[in-house]
């Protein structure tokens, strides 16, 4: 079977032993592995062991997979990021990008921290820790954005190769079973 370009561009890059498994009947597309892209802007870009990446503009969010920009996006924030993005116009920025990601199949908003870093105030504002914590709730709801905290760089990164890979995984699944229904119910000639 030939498969569409872009189904096997969205998924073709090195494998570093994140294959298929469970979809050996794929032929060739199952020993693949997504590919992340680092926006462009991300000034200390996550740091990826197990998944292949390369740096290119984004649309919205931070990390996305190559050919499923407009589908997955993942928006990364430390701590002092992420209080600085609570307050004028930085908020008022920072909401409109949240806006945009409304219209994704898979978004996530990490934050590299912890919940109790925020309420120690370990971090340079003003703000009080209930007011950072009452925004992240805010945010979850008003852009349907469940936030995630991941206590470290590293852990992030795993994280969000894992999200790209069972991502990934199910589009794959739904193109097969889209094409493989779709030769069933062909006339016969």
């Amino acid at each position: 079977m030939n498969w569409p370009v872009s189904v096997y561009e969205m998924i073709n890059s090195a494998n570093k032993g994140f294959s298929l498994p469970a979809l050996r009947s794929l032929g060739e597309l199952a020993d693949q592995a997504p590919l992340i892209i680092i926006d462009s802007r991300e000034q200390v870009p996550l740091q990826f062991t197990r998944l292949e990446s390369r740096v290119a503009t984004l649309p919205s969010g931070d990390y996305s997979i190559a050919g499923l920009e407009e589908l997955f996006a993942v928006e990364r924030k430390s701590i002092p990021d992420l209080v600085t993005c609570c307050t004028g116009q930085n908020r008022q920025r920072f909401e409109r990008e949240l806006h945009r990601l409304r219209g994704f199949r898979f978004k996530r908003l990490l934050v590299v921290g912890s919940e109790a870093e925020i309420l120690q105030a370990r971090y340079h504002s003003d703000i009080a820790p209930k007011a950072v914590l009452a925004t992240l709730s805010a945010f979850e709801i008003r852009y349907d954005l469940p936030v995630v905290f991941s206590t470290t760089p590293q852990n992030a990164a795993i994280q969000i190769e894992r999200w790209i890979f069972y991502f990934t995984r199910d589009i794959v699944i739904s193109v097969n079973n889209l094409c493989r229904s779709s030769q069933k119910n062909l006339p016969e000639n």
